[in-house]
């Protein structure tokens, strides 16, 4: 990232909140999927089909405009190439409901808690960890619905990425409704899953795998990661977005622990938001870790060159740390010898 220079950037950042309040209005209002469906309307007409006020309809898609988000022309607006391919519902690649959902009803206000969790003073009010927050069941499905969507796309790249033909036996730790688990195991035949989560997510995540058809491969073993037992003699295990998640002081105790339960030439894979080891970016995944900061106090800013000592450190070979989310997380692999 270069260094700024002018006010104008300065600005850009400060005024951000803006523009994400406005992408989140719109996808709750189904702006993309309307324009998608009906082709480039004025604001008039947007409002026949969505629930919005006509004017407030022209404000809104002026600012999406604004930001690239939808096309104007002669007064009508049309979505524009990244919004039909990403935020149209029912889309390929749509992750409108994880920004809708997670980032936005979600993420966005926990924010408000940075400043007392950057000094270690949060109030008892406060939300404190992932365990408190899923204990509410509400908040464990608003959380767990989104986070599925989202993570389809990077299930799909591990599967480009990772070599699991042999594979039979996958521990998800920390895998949620088991979006991951349940792409995986579509992909290989012969693969059966454990996924340790909370209970209020096992619950909801059952439902997913049984939707795929995946009841009798798939099981779940409910409790806090940091705490469940695991089962051992694994061909594979997983860490999606469990270490931003964590305080930092579990992250050698983690993968210490995997290693203890993997078979031999088992993988170990560790996908998160890892920034570069000069601490230099890349900009998402840094902010993504400082958002984790406002509700995990104790998590850690965790860059790629301790991921790969860590994971020598603990014995495993081949170990390889390469991008999976362009600018935004990484994925880390290792061998267990034999």
């Amino acid at each position: 990232m270069h260094p700024l220079t002018t006010a104008d950037q300065i600005s850009d950042i400060a005024f951000g909140f803006m523009g994400s309040k406005a992408l989140f209005a719109a996808l709750g209002a189904g702006v993309f999927t309307t324009l998608s469906q009906q082709g480039a309307l004025t604001p008039a007409e947007l409002a026949t089909h969505a629930p919005l006020d006509a004017d407030r309809a022209e404000t809104l898609l002026t600012a999406l405009a604004g930001m690239g988000l939808v096309v104007a022309q002669d007064g009508r607006f049309a979505n524009s190439p990244a919004a039909e391919a990403f935020l149209v519902k029912g889309a390929k690649y749509d992750f409108g409901d994880y920004l809708r959902l997670q980032v936005g009803q979600q993420m966005y206000g926990l924010l408000d808690q940075i400043d007392d969790a950057l000094t270690g003073r949060l109030p008892p009010e406060a939300t404190a960890s992932y365990a408190e927050w899923f204990s509410d069941p509400e908040e464990a499905r608003l959380y767990s619905a989104s986070q599925h969507a989202g993570s389809l796309g990077p299930a799909r790249q591990l599967l480009k990425r990772v070599d699991l033909s042999g594979v039979r036996t996958l521990l998800d730790v920390g895998g949620g409704t088991g979006a991951f688990a349940i792409t995986l195991c579509q992909a290989c035949p012969e693969m059966t899953a454990t996924i340790v989560d909370f209970p209020n997510v096992a619950a909801l995540g059952r439902d997913y795998i049984a939707q795929a058809g995946l009841s009798d491969r798939i099981v779940y073993v409910e409790g806090n990661a940091l705490e469940a037992d695991w089962p051992t003699g694994q061909d594979s295990i997983l860490m999606s977005y469990l270490f931003s998640g964590v305080p930092g002081e579990t992250h050698e105790g983690l993968i210490a622990r995997a290693v203890a339960h993997l078979a031999p030439g088992g993988r170990l894979m560790i996908h998160d938001f890892v920034v570069k080891a000069d601490r230099t970016g890349p900009k998402l995944a840094a902010l993504w870790q400082l958002q984790h900061t406002a509700f995990t106090p104790r998590a850690r800013s965790l860059d790629e060159a301790w991921l790969r000592d860590a994971l020598q450190d603990a014995g495993l070979e081949s170990v390889e740390v390469t991008e999976m989310i362009p600018e935004m997380t990484m994925l880390a692999t290792g061998r267990k010898p034999g």
